[in-house]
């Protein structure tokens, strides 16, 4: 890891998921009381380049919880069936709230690495200068 460079690819990309986390935890919490709606789950996947990893991290691909959705009673919902049940939505707002307040940490972590290694380029820069 003697290129510069890499450490802050590394961070970006760890920037990058967390912010992809971040919309899908904002998406689900909007989506707490629409009927029907699953949550979103995002996996992290390790970067492979040529062949190689790369150290850098990705968000992978979006899937749906598949646990089972609350059958709520209201015979005056229009989605009512019959019985007056409907299915509600799979999203717990307390797992919401901590998975976002956890990409929120782990998304300023990568800043501060990102912003020390600039740091540290910008000092070495100065003292080869002189």
């Amino acid at each position: 890891m003697t290129d510069p460079i890499t450490p802050l690819r590394m961070a970006a990309s760890g920037m990058r998921a967390q912010s992809e986390r971040l919309r899908h935890t904002a998406e689900n919490i909007a989506n707490a009381d629409t009927p029907g709606y699953r949550r979103k789950l995002v996996s992290f996947e390790e970067s492979i380049r040529f062949g190689r990893p790369t150290g850098e991290v990705e968000a992978g691909r979006t899937r749906l919880d598949r646990s089972a959705l609350p059958r709520i009673h209201d015979p005056a919902h229009p989605l009512a069936d019959a019985e007056g049940y409907y299915q509600g939505s799979n999203v717990d707002l307390v797992i919401e709230l901590a998975d976002s307040r956890e990409a929120g940490r782990s998304y300023e972590a990568n800043l501060r690495v990102f912003e020390q290694t600039r740091q540290m380029s910008s000092s070495l820069l100065d003292l080869l200068r002189r």
